[in-house]
């Protein structure tokens, strides 16, 4: 039975962590090295950052047109964050999990909290920073964020980390390819679920499988099926 007989429904992969873990740079590899996971990408009321394109690393958009489409429930999840708003599209990823495709999503956890309350089956993942002065160090070293920023972000950190009981998996970004390579197993171990799969395709395709090979076994001579011990 080959692989592509296994039909099966997409996931949620749900990342989040404290600003400066490394969700984004993880993400990156997933996407990089694991084929049928597309990223989705979140509405935000915050300003780009240096090198960040619209439609590419968020939808950038204003508080009026964001706060109009939660009003019209256009989003799967949505927050406010650093006094800002994000936002998870809800219709294009329901579409790709319909399709079988898996999603990505790097958010929050008021985001993953609510994700997981409306699509109980979604696979969620806490990353977590070597350490505390080693998530300082990444923040101070991204140089996007002025020293006050730096200390908020710390103080949301030290909250957000209290949930990660709330999360499926931890995983403890200390180097990242052993942390890529963690994620990688999760999701694919979270693909061959059989609430996952199209299980009556599996037994569709296995009977037939055994018929054929019961018909072959038929057709050979009674001496050789008694030779093998039949």
């Amino acid at each position: 039975m080959t692989q592509e007989i296994i039909e099966r429904k997409g996931l949620w992969l749900v990342i989040s962590g404290p600003s400066g873990a490394g969700k984004t740079t993880v993400c990156h590899e997933l996407l990089a090295r694991v084929q049928g996971l597309r990223p989705s990408v979140s509405w935000t009321t915050r300003r780009p950052r240096s090198g960040e394109v619209n439609g590419r690393e968020y939808f950038f958009t204003d508080t009026a047109l964001f706060q109009e489409m939660e009003r019209r429930d256009e989003f799967a999840e949505w927050a406010r964050v650093y006094g800002n708003f994000y936002g998870t599209p809800r219709k294009p990823l329901s579409e790709m999990v319909a399709q079988g495709i898996d999603v990505l999503l790097e958010i929050d956890v008021q985001g993953a909290i609510q994700i997981k309350k409306k699509f109980p089956d979604a696979v969620t993942v806490y990353l977590l920073p070597p350490s505390i002065a080693e998530l300082q160090a990444r923040l101070v070293r991204r140089a996007s964020d002025s020293p006050e920023e730096i200390a908020r972000r710390l103080l949301q950190a030290r909250e957000e980390i209290r949930h990660y009981r709330d999360y499926d998996y931890i995983v403890r970004n200390q180097e990242l390819k052993e942390a890529v390579k963690a994620t990688e197993a999760i999701l694919q171990a979270e693909r061959l679920k059989t609430t996952r799969l199209n299980v009556a395709k599996i037994e569709e395709c296995v009977t037939k499988e055994f018929a054929k090979a019961i018909g072959l076994e038929a057709e050979e001579p009674t001496g050789s099926i008694q030779k093998r011990g039949v």
